[in-house]
């Protein structure tokens, strides 16, 4: 590796490392979790997807829709069904990958990717405004005004520095920085001690303590299917920027089923459950971390802060971490998705708009499966109003139908209402160079057809189907002579 590439990986995993922190934290108390076991999950998942997952650059760690999963199972049962949960999750991750179903990302349509995109800076945003908060009431006075100038102040070195300079990372120059000025001058705001103390030791192996049974199981299903699915959504949009982003190709299998080892590995060693988070990519990416190392040192980075540098780590100002996030927000959202509104499709703005409002009121899962599902209507909607038909009289007094278009589930009504059997003559040619069969609605619809000729004593002949319809049709019995 070369120095220059070295040195901004093990800069940037040093940045992605101090925002990685609170958000691990702040994610294990919404499970109602100790915070240590939120840091063993950050280090343990983003270490190991670093070294051995598909994507270089995107970094991983106990995230906040994974999170929001399980507060339920941890509430009603306990941490150690939820450390069965991740071990079960990260099984159920691993096998999707060995099937080789990463690449069912590409079904994710384009304003899905954007709405995805949207709704999690609007929630890494949103997430910030806790921050803003003493127990249950909001900030007021000198502490509000004194947070909210180190947050415009942390703000203003990440976007001013890079026209300086770009020797270094600007978030980390800002961290840095105003940590510096709040401890010269003794300034009263709020640290990351103030959140949790994070001194610990070395994670330990122990599997987790429960009847290992039917009953068990019937339990932790549900939560570590809905896990690994929210997981493996989360981790294969977020490669899919990360691919925009450096322009380059990531594996999804393989990334796949490291996130899934790593899960097993942290669920066996007291850690929380993870997956790609979208804010810390950013971060990492921007400050310039493009190899496996930068992820690497963010991962082990939280390991040497809880075992050694934990006095020193949580004098870190919560606002100087609040505002590097808000401008990962700002930078995450797609602001060109804005500025198309009025030049795409108006189902392509419902799209968008959907998939971030329920990404920011539900869950990511939720949010998704309803933009495909949309996405997926109006395509074969569409598809649907495009099939027609030329109608042609031959010499001999028979008709040619030559059919344009797909012959689908939705398209079955428009196929058969081109035909009238009735006033057609005894000899009817129906042409399908240009039709293609796609499902079994299409079959029956085709059968449905020749039935009607056939009442009426008529012939319908087909002729120019492909190979493919040809097999199609064969292997479900329909004569097409």
């Amino acid at each position: 590796m070369k120095p220059i590439r070295l040195r901004a990986d093990v800069l940037a995993g040093l940045t992605t490392s101090f925002a990685l922190l609170p958000e691990c934290i702040a994610f294990a108390l919404v499970a109602h979790l100790n915070p240590l076991m939120g840091l063993y999950g950050a280090f343990i998942i983003c270490t190991l997807t670093a070294l051995f997952g598909g994507r270089p650059g995107m970094v991983s760690g106990a995230a906040g829709s994974m999170a929001v999963v399980i507060v339920a199972l941890v509430v009603q049962h306990g941490v150690q069904y939820l450390l069965a949960t991740v071990l079960l999750g990260g099984l159920i991750m691993m096998a999707f990958g060995l099937l080789r179903l990463g690449k069912l990302v590409r079904m994710v349509p384009h304003p899905v990717m954007l709405g995805f995109v949207n709704g999690l800076a609007i929630i890494i945003a949103l997430a910030q405004l806790e921050h803003f908060k003493s127990g249950e009431h909001w900030l007021s006075g000198t502490p509000l005004y004194l947070m909210t100038g180190l947050v415009l102040l942390t703000m203003a070195i990440v976007y001013i520095l890079p026209r300086l300079t770009k020797a270094v990372p600007p978030a980390l120059v800002a961290i840095l920085g105003v940590g510096l000025l709040v401890y010269l001058f003794g300034l009263p705001t709020r640290t990351l001690g103030d959140m949790a103390h994070i001194a610990g030791g070395l994670p330990t192996f122990a599997m987790p303590d429960i009847p290992w049974s039917l009953e068990t199981l019937r339990i932790i299903a549900p939560y570590a299917i809905l896990m690994a699915m929210v997981g493996l959504l989360e981790t294969l949009l977020t490669l899919n920027l990360t691919d925009e982003i450096t322009e380059t190709r990531g594996y999804p299998d393989r990334e796949c089923v490291a996130l899934g080892a790593a899960n097993m590995v942290s669920g066996a060693f007291g850690g929380m459950g993870g997956c790609a988070m979208i804010g810390q990519t950013v971060i990492n990416l921007s400050s310039g971390g493009r190899g496996r190392l930068s992820g690497v040192v963010a991962g082990v980075l939280i390991l040497l802060f809880i075992l050694f540098l934990s006095p020193l780590i949580e004098r870190i100002p919560l606002a100087a971490l609040v505002g590097v996030m808000f401008v990962v927000s700002q930078q995450t959202f797609a602001w060109a998705s804005l500025r198309v509104i009025n030049k795409v499709p108006a189902h392509d703005v419902l799209v968008i708009i959907a998939v971030t409002a329920i990404t920011v009121f539900t869950d990511l899962a939720t949010a998704v499966l309803c933009g495909i599902i949309i996405a997926s209507l109006n395509f074969a909607w569409q598809q649907a109003r495009e099939l027609y038909a030329d109608e042609h009289l031959e010499a001999d007094g028979s008709k040619l139908y030559r059919l344009h278009g797909t012959l689908f589930f939705a398209s079955t009504t428009p196929f058969l209402n081109q035909f009238d059997p009735a006033n057609d003559p005894a000899k009817v040619t129906l042409d399908c160079r240009h039709l293609s069969f796609v499902d079994y609605s299409a079959i029956a619809a085709l059968k449905t057809l020749r039935e009607r000729y056939a009442k009426a004593g008529k012939h319908l002949q087909v002729f120019h189907l492909s190979e493919r319809c040809k097999k199609l049709l064969k292997r479900a019995g329909v004569d097409h002579d």
